[in-house]
């Protein structure tokens, strides 16, 4: 309503100026310095985070301060790092029951530790035996040690640290393959995820004679606990190569005289008919749910199939793995 001075913001307030004079509070000209201007706006080409900069110096860093500038990331997407990042990672063997299982299995063990004070039960028991028996020596820490170590993951006071596996190289393994007097037998593996079934698989790659078993860098299990543990100490005398690029490493081991064979359900060919298996075979076994990827297929000679049953739709790869390394076995008269 016009002329209500009780309305709020109708009248301005004084400043509490001294003796109250009347005059307004003002701002000390901190607005004003605020809204003056910067400059000019600098070019694309001359900002060092633009990507116009980076194209017109491809050969230098946008970063000229000696700091790492890392990309802003969603706080959701952060806090899934941090958390994933506090998991031990797979050189870490944790707990009573499975620290026990890894001594038993002749794990490599590169540290052993036993948290002071740690509730002694069966199982450390067995531990402390086991440990002396083996000559490994359980150094003692302290629960803030042991959590720092272990990234604070439930250890139950005790934890083993295994040695970085030292993957061999492929060409390394082809030219010791070759080398060999009788016909070498490699397996290959695509995409197998699961550790417990790669270490099954060099498990069957020792037992029937194989000189060595190859795994993808990206999408695929690696040498962890749970490997070696599956392997039986297998991976100690079986050398696993390590592949960036499995669709190459089969070109290369094809070019040097190798038929390359693929486990395939749909396979037009029995695995007891694989042609050339006197000579270098590489075995390539597919991922337990979709089998052989679409370019690991055309980069293989055969695709072969194990009959089964028509109950049964397919094997576990580590079991179909096992089946071909003993027809190749047979049919070498082996």
């Amino acid at each position: 309503m016009a002329g209500n001075s009780q309305r709020k913001g109708a009248v301005r307030k004084r400043g509490k100026g001294v003796g109250n004079t009347g005059i307004t509070a003002g701002s000390g000209g901190r607005v004003r310095r605020g809204l003056e201007g910067k400059g000019p706006t600098p070019k694309a080409e001359d900002r060092p985070y633009h990507k116009a900069y980076r194209k017109r110096r491809p050969n230098e860093s946008p970063i000229t301060t000696g700091a790492t500038r890392s990309r802003r990331t969603p706080p959701g997407e952060q806090r899934v790092r941090q958390a994933s990042s506090k998991a031990p990672g797979a050189d870490w063997v944790i707990g009573r029951n499975p620290v026990l299982e890894a001594l038993q299995a002749d794990l490599p063990v590169r540290r052993a530790y036993l948290m002071e004070g740690a509730e002694r039960d069966s199982r450390i028991s067995d531990i402390l035996k086991l440990a002396a028996e083996k000559g490994v020596t359980l150094l003692q820490a302290s629960r803030s040690e042991l959590d720092r170590l272990t990234s604070g993951a439930i250890h139950q006071g005790v934890a083993l640290q295994m040695p970085e596996y030292e993957y061999a190289h492929t060409s390394d393994l082809l030219e010791d393959a070759l080398a060999d007097s009788t016909a070498p037998i490699i397996v290959a593996c695509d995409s197998i995820t699961d550790p417990r079934n790669l270490g099954a698989i060099i498990r069957s790659a020792a037992a029937f004679g194989a000189q060595g078993v190859i795994v993808p860098e990206r999408r695929s299990a690696h040498m962890t606990a749970a490997t070696w543990k599956t392997s039986a100490g297998a991976a100690a005398r079986v050398p696993v190569a390590l592949a960036g690029n499995l669709n190459r490493v089969l070109r290369d081991y094809a070019e040097a005289g190798f038929v390359v064979v693929g486990l395939a359900g749909e396979g037009e060919t029995s695995i007891q008919e694989i042609p050339g298996v006197d000579g270098p075979v590489l075995l390539v076994v597919g991922s337990e749910g979709n089998g052989l990827a679409a370019l690991v297929r055309k980069n293989c000679d055969v695709l072969a199939t194990i009959p089964i049953s028509s109950d049964v739709e397919s094997l576990n790869a580590s079991v179909a793995a096992s089946v071909a390394l003993y027809e190749v076995g047979r049919s070498r008269g082996n």
